[in-house]
This record gives C-alpha cells, sequence and structure tokens, in this order.
C-alpha cells in the first residue's frame, strides 16, 4: 500500500520543481529585460543624437540625415532638427520575445522608431535589434523578414 501512495507522490513532487524551476528563469529574464529597457531609456533622453552610419540592404544612405540632430523624448516623440527642418516621430523601446527579426541575440529588446514621413526618414520605421551600445553610441540592426536584407543604423551622442 506504501508502494502506491509514494509513486505519485514523487511524480507530483518532480513536476512541481520543474514547473518552478521554469518561472523562476523567466521572471529573472523578464527582470533583466525590465532594466536594460530602463537604462537604454535614460541612456537616449540624456543627450542629442546623430546619425553616423545608415546602411539600407546595403546601400550607403548615412549623407540623407546629415545635419539632422534626433531627440528622444521622454513622452516617446522623435525629433529630428537640421536647423531649418524639424521631422516628428515616435519611438519606444520594447521587450519583445515574439519578434521575427532578431538574430542570435536572446534579450528580445526591440528599439522601435516611427517616421511617417518623408520618404527617407520613413525607411527609419523600424523595429531594430540593440547589438552594441555605449553611453555615446548604439548600433541597430534590421533584418527584413521578406527578402533577409540588412539594415544597419549607427546613433552617436553629438
Amino acid at each position: 500500500m506504501k508502494k502506491n501512495f509514494i509513486y505519485p507522490l514523487l511524480t507530483l513532487l518532480s513536476f512541481s520543481l520543474m514547473s518552478s524551476t521554469c518561472s523562476s528563469d523567466d521572471d529573472m529574464n523578464s527582470n533583466n529585460n525590465s532594466q536594460t529597457i530602463q537604462e537604454i531609456e535614460t541612456l537616449v533622453q540624456s543627450e542629442t543624437w546623430i546619425i553616423s552610419n545608415y546602411v539600407d540592404s546595403g546601400q550607403d544612405e548615412t549623407n540623407n540625415f546629415s545635419g539632422f540632430s534626433f531627440t528622444f523624448g521622454a513622452d516617446n516623440s522623435l525629433t529630428a532638427d537640421n536647423g531649418s527642418n524639424i521631422v516628428i516621430g515616435t519611438w519606444s523601446i520594447t521587450d519583445s520575445s515574439n519578434s521575427n527579426d532578431d538574430s542570435t541575440n536572446s534579450d528580445d529588446i526591440d528599439f522601435n522608431i516611427y517616421f511617417l514621413s518623408p520618404a527617407n526618414f520613413s525607411e527609419l520605421s523600424e523595429d531594430w535589434e540593440i547589438v552594441m551600445r555605449t553611453t555615446t553610441k548604439i548600433e541597430l540592426i534590421h533584418i527584413s523578414g521578406g527578402n533577409g536584407d540588412t539594415d544597419n543604423l549607427i546613433f552617436e551622442k553629438m
């Protein structure tokens, strides 16, 4: 009779331990992403930025943004200003574990940029993956879901 009781108890205990282990890992990753997102948001809002490099599907288009400074507002507004023209967009940083443009980076953090117009600015409208960041530079990449082309974007502090 004791054998009939012990095996189900051990099975139940095993499943209980496995589920609590998985849950703990997920919570820890979520907390790390939240902290990382907050750090990046604070970083981009701290200064004015320029685009030092923009390559769209192998084509260098950095000159399209020459002279523009970019300001990332706390209200998620994004302003590009060259002294005579102002272009308004939005930005956000999100924890997006189901993004289809991720490379091997497993943190699932997207740097989202959206400009409706003009055309050269709307090309920046993507959910970018953060490749590298320092206190003065943020390197982003976007891999097209349609044809697999790669876009690279680098913001540097002025």
